[in-house]
């Protein structure tokens, strides 16, 4: 596979993301408990991933059961905070604002690992939180935090954590375990939270208009789109599979807008440009262009 290939699955997978936000506003409204949804998401997702890779699944070492069951715990706190946070926010909101971990993932190297981050995070972080306030009507109404703007921005804390991790356990671990086990304890732990907390909601629930959606978040957005970006990240750099990844909040705004979900308004178009702006700030190399493009190539030239 070639870059230019991987780079357009890449961009595949955000689109796949990106949609996911505004299917799980259709469940929302089908009156499905979140902890539901992330059950039937995770039970999908897991058989598909059984059904294609079960050779290698029944061949799981102790060590990856661990691993894997920390990466999956980490899961199912992201994507439980972020459905609950949808529930009274916009999809928009919700994707801009967890797109912040790129901005944090800096930061918690420099706490855990005495990495100290370069000066463009500061930067970022300024940007960045101009984008929530404005995203979150902070700069119109003032402080006024709705409860599922607050979800996302714990959902951002702990997806950086996640991703953090990954970075560990995906040299540890085989992709295709790590898939079956992310699916089948999400699976698990949302079927232990929707007994315990939303038991008396389960017979309000519009199953022929959730089935639909559901089908496609498990399907699309969680089989196929993990199971597409582990193929495909390999050939193509961190930086480059940052920047194409992040396009998943700009198609989350999109889907969301085009299926009426919300509308476009100005606070959407700053905030969300703003946001962009920084994760763009973390992930390119500066440096990098000006030593290749104009001290290398002579295209600079001192005066």
């Amino acid at each position: 596979m070639t870059q230019a290939r991987a780079n357009r699955n890449l961009i595949l997978v955000a689109l796949m993301w990106g949609t996911s936000y505004t299917f799980i506003k259709m469940v929302i409204a089908a009156r499905m408990p979140p902890a539901v949804i992330n059950t039937l998401r995770g039970l999908i997702s897991a058989i598909l991933a059984y059904i294609f890779f079960h050779k290698i699944v029944n061949t799981m070492t102790r060590k990856e059961f661990k691993i894997g069951a920390v990466c999956a715990l980490f899961n199912f706190i992201v994507v439980q905070l972020q459905s609950t946070g949808l529930e009274s926010t916009t999809p928009s909101n919700c994707s801009f604002i967890t797109s912040a971990y790129v901005i944090l993932l800096p930061l918690i190297a420099w706490l855990f690992f005495k990495r100290v981050p370069p000066v463009k995070i500061y930067l970022a972080i300024a940007l960045c939180v101009a984008g929530m306030l404005f995203l979150t009507g902070i700069m119109t109404t003032g402080l006024q935090l709705h409860l599922g703007d607050t979800l996302m921005i714990l959902t951002a804390i702990f997806y950086a954590f996640q991703m953090t991790y990954y970075g560990y356990a995906t040299k540890q671990a085989r992709p295709q375990v790590l898939a079956f086990q992310l699916g089948f304890i999400q699976a698990i732990l949302g079927t232990m939270y929707a007994f315990t907390f939303n038991y008396h909601q389960l017979a309000q629930i519009n199953w022929p208009a959730a089935i639909g959606p559901i089908l496609y978040l498990g399907v699309i957005a969680n089989f196929a789109a993990q199971v597409l970006q582990v193929s495909s990240q390999r050939y193509t750099d961190t930086v480059t599979a940052g920047l194409v990844l992040m396009s998943e909040s700009l198609f989350a705004s999109l889907v969301s807008i085009l299926f009426h979900i919300e509308p476009l308004t100005r606070n959407l178009v700053i905030g969300g440009s703003l946001i962009i702006v920084a994760t763009l700030i973390v992930q390119f190399n500066f440096r990098g262009v000006i030593s290749r493009y104009f001290i290398k190539t002579g295209n600079f030239r001192r005066p």
